[in-house]
């Protein structure tokens, strides 16, 4: 099986706050999407910490620690200052992203 790697940073507009590549097996999915909400938080304010983690459908409760992505990439967004970023890609063992098959 080829190796793959997950290239996680933290992205402030055009700026790079974090980056660090580490072996995929290394850290599960679930773990994955953890450290981007941690990496995320960092850059929030604690009011806004709360309400990522708040019951959803309440008055402080809001989307900005939730994960989206498709299992080859993930991201995390501060929703208080849109610019900053919390990014997951996987990449192949050349260190490059890790596309989609093509279908015929």
């Amino acid at each position: 099986m080829p190796k793959r790697f997950w290239r996680i940073g933290v992205q402030k507009g055009y700026e790079t706050l974090f980056d660090k590549t580490i072996p995929a097996g290394s850290i599960t999915d679930a773990q994955l999407r953890e450290l981007l909400k941690c990496l995320t938080a960092k850059t929030m304010s604690y009011e806004d910490i709360v309400g990522g983690y708040v019951k959803r459908k309440t008055k402080l409760a809001h989307t900005f620690l939730d994960i989206r992505g498709d299992g080859l990439g993930y991201f995390c967004g501060n929703g208080s200052d849109p610019t900053t970023v919390a990014i997951a890609s996987l990449l192949d063992e050349n260190k490059k992203p890790v596309t989609r098959p093509k279908f015929p």
